[in-house]
C-alpha cells in the first residue's frame, strides 16, 4: 500500500471531525478531491477504513490502527521541521496561522505588523475559521498556531495562552426600542431583519446558535466588514451583531446603539493555540512568543 503524507493528513481529519465534508476542509482539500483520495487508500490497504453513516463517519479497526500509525508519523514530522526550522535562517519560511473572524478583523492586523515587519523573510498562511474547526486542524497538525474562542478549545492536547476578550453586540439604530435596553437575549429578536457578514466563520457561529434555539434569522443584506455593518444598522436597514470592540469603535460616525447580548456564549475569551508535545520551526514559536506577549502586555 502506498499512502503519502497528504493521505495520512486528509485522513486524520476526517478521523477527527467525524466528517469527510469538515475533514475535506481542515486538509484545504474539496469535497470531490478528499473523497477519491479516501477510495484510493481503502483500495490500495484492501480494506474498508471507514464506516459512512448519515450523521459522518466512524473509523473500522484497520482505521483506527491506520490513524494511531498517521498520528505517530505526522508529530515526528512536525518534530523535524521544528529542529530544521533552526538551521533555516536564511531561506523563506511559512507559518500557517488560523484565526476566527473577531481575531482576524480587530486584533490580529496591528498585533501581526510589527512582529512582520521585524521579520521580512517569514509568510503567514492566514486563514478564517470558527473556533472548533482551529481547535481540530491545529491538534491534527494542519496549522501551526490558531487564535480561537477557548470555549471553542474542545481538542485534547492543545496549550493554550490568553489573547483577548471578545463580546459580541446588537447595534441597531438609535432610535430603535432596542436603544432602551440594558441586554437583550436572541430569541428576543426573532421577527427581525438583520444585516450579516457575507462567508465568515462568526457569522456562520451566529447562525449555528439561533438555529439552536429554534431561530431562523432573515438577512436583508450581507456585508464585508463590520464597519458596514455598523452603518446599515445605523440608518434603520436591520440588527447587526459584532465585537463590541468594533461597535465602540463605530459608535459615533455610525450614530449607533450598542445592545449586549445577554448569553454565555457573546461573551469570549480569545486564546492562542498550538499542539502540545511538538517542536515549533523557529518563526512559528517567535510568532506564538510575540502573540501571547503581546496580549500580556495588553
Amino acid at each position: 500500500m502506498r499512502f503519502d503524507l497528504t493521505d495520512l493528513r486528509l485522513f486524520l481529519a476526517v478521523a477527527d471531525a467525524g466528517s469527510i465534508t469538515h475533514g475535506a476542509a481542515d486538509a484545504g482539500l474539496s469535497l470531490p478531491a478528499a473523497s477519491e483520495r479516501l477510495r484510493d487508500m481503502e483500495l490500495s490497504a484492501g480494506l474498508r477504513l471507514l464506516e459512512r453513516g448519515r450523521r459522518g463517519v466512524t473509523l473500522t479497526e484497520a482505521g483506527a490502527a491506520l490513524a494511531h500509525h498517521a498520528r505517530l508519523i505526522t508529530r515526528q514530522m512536525a518534530v523535524m521541521r521544528g529542529e530544521l526550522g533552526h538551521y533555516a535562517t536564511d531561506l523563506r519560511s511559512t507559518v500557517r496561522l488560523l484565526s476566527n473572524t473577531a481575531a482576524m478583523a480587530e486584533h490580529l492586523p496591528q498585533r501581526l505588523a510589527g512582529w512582520m515587519t521585524a521579520h521580512p523573510r517569514v509568510d503567514l498562511d492566514l486563514k478564517e475559521r470558527q473556533s472548533p474547526d482551529i481547535a481540530r486542524s491545529v491538534g491534527a497538525g494542519f496549522a501551526d498556531i490558531g487564535v480561537l474562542s477557548a470555549a471553542g478549545a474542545v481538542q485534547d492536547g492543545l496549550i493554550l495562552q490568553p489573547f483577548a476578550n471578545d463580546r459580541l453586540v446588537v447595534v441597531a439604530a438609535q432610535t430603535d426600542d432596542l436603544a432602551a435596553l440594558r441586554r437583550v437575549r436572541l430569541a428576543d429578536l426573532a421577527g427581525r431583519s438583520f444585516i450579516g457578514l457575507s462567508a465568515s466563520a462568526l457569522q456562520d457561529h451566529i447562525t449555528a446558535q439561533a438555529a439552536a434555539i429554534g431561530l431562523h434569522l432573515h438577512y436583508r443584506a450581507r456585508l464585508r466588514s463590520f464597519e458596514a455593518i455598523c452603518h446599515m444598522a445605523g440608518a434603520g436597514a436591520g440588527l447587526g451583531i459584532v465585537p463590541q470592540t468594533a461597535a465602540a469603535r463605530m459608535k459615533r460616525p455610525a450614530r449607533i446603539a450598542i445592545i449586549p447580548l445577554a448569553e454565555g456564549w457573546a461573551q469570549r475569551r480569545l486564546s492562542v493555540c498550538i499542539k502540545a508535545g511538538i517542536a515549533l520551526s523557529a518563526p512559528a514559536q517567535s510568532l506564538f512568543t510575540h502573540l501571547t506577549g503581546a496580549a500580556s502586555a495588553g
